[in-house]
């Protein structure tokens, strides 16, 4: 079997691609094709850019959308393998990723040539790490990976204005951003993890953002305020930003409809403590945002969509358990 590189065309001398047009002419798999998911998908598919789009799920009429696209589905992660260059996944962490890898029917024992592994979940860099070095050592280094979590939602998505933060060797990445630049931009960060690392900061914005707006618009609508009309001043001054206007109506319809559940925050904030401690970093906002969320999920929260923080903070005077009764 081929090497890794001899299969791709990358090296000293090549470009890190075998020739013009060859990097994005892949014949490309995806598992994972939910509210992200779904859109990447198709968007993958319009722009042309992969040789074929082969996709498998655990029901096939809920990737319909995609076979109606142009994709072809496979009956099992093992023959999904056989059939890709390059695998993306967007699955929720990296244990949905080990189920799909291992057994007769799993991605390994479908592999019939090298295989780049394009990892969208949020995850622990150091589970990336241990994973990458796992399958490294299992494949004779016929699997290599990416790590690219994605910021945008499930907006940015069907829009293809995804925020992509990569982590992963130079060659791998420039064959893989042919197929990234079709969901939105694709930035390569530093080696295998710092996809996951950028990740865990972002996620200390979004929630430290999604608290403050939680705590203004209670504190506002108790002292009589419109929230539409307070929305709309926030969002003309220094407040304001792409995720006041994503989360802008669903605060004042108080609709918390799950897009992305609140949590997987839980999760994300876990990923940034981690790295915090690793580092040495003392982060007290970090640390009150990880109790925060790990409270919101204890009161039964956690599968509304993040925008629930605001009902949280809403009904915290009257909670019990936390010493804040009145």
């Amino acid at each position: 079997m081929a090497t890794f590189e001899e299969t791709f065309g990358i090296g000293p001398g090549t470009g890190y691609d075998a020739g013009p047009g060859a990097a994005d002419r892949r014949r490309v798999g995806m598992i994972g094709l939910g509210s992200m998911g779904m859109p990447m998908a198709r968007n993958l598919l319009a722009s042309g850019v992969a040789a074929r789009v082969s996709v498998h799920g655990r029901s096939r009429d809920r990737i319909g959308p995609a076979l109606d696209a142009g994709a072809e589905w496979c009956d099992s992660p093992r023959e999904l393998a056989a059939a890709s260059d390059v695998i993306i996944t967007v699955l929720p962490d990296l244990p949905q990723l080990r189920e799909l890898l291992e057994g007769e029917e799993g991605l390994l024992a479908g592999l019939s040539q090298p295989l780049l592994l394009v990892i969208c979940s949020t995850s622990s860099p150091a589970g990336i790490r241990e994973l990458a070095a796992e399958l490294e050592s299992r494949t004779d280094g016929r699997v290599r990976l990416l790590d690219a979590p994605l910021s945008g939602g499930a907006d940015g998505a069907e829009a293809g204005t995804l925020s992509i933060m990569v982590g992963g060797d130079e060659a791998a990445f420039a064959v893989a951003r042919p197929l990234l630049e079709t969901f939105g931009t694709p930035v390569l960060l530093g080696p295998l993890g710092a996809g996951e690392v950028a990740k865990a900061c972002n996620q200390m914005v979004v929630a430290s953002t999604m608290v403050a707006l939680a705590e203004a618009t209670v504190i506002a609508e108790r002292a009589g305020l419109d929230l539409a009309r307070l929305l709309d001043c926030l969002g003309g001054g220094y407040a304001g930003g792409r995720f006041l206007a994503s989360r802008r109506q669903r605060l004042i319809d108080k609709d918390y409809t799950p897009s992305g559940l609140a949590r997987y925050m839980i999760k994300d904030l876990g990923f940034a403590t981690d790295e915090a401690a690793r580092g040495g970093v003392v982060a007290p906002q970090l640390t009150t945002l990880a109790a925060l969320y790990e409270d919101l999920g204890r009161r039964g929260f956690g599968d509304e969509d993040l925008t629930v923080t605001q009902r949280y903070i809403a009904e915290l005077d009257r909670l019990p358990g936390d010493g804040r009764e009145r």
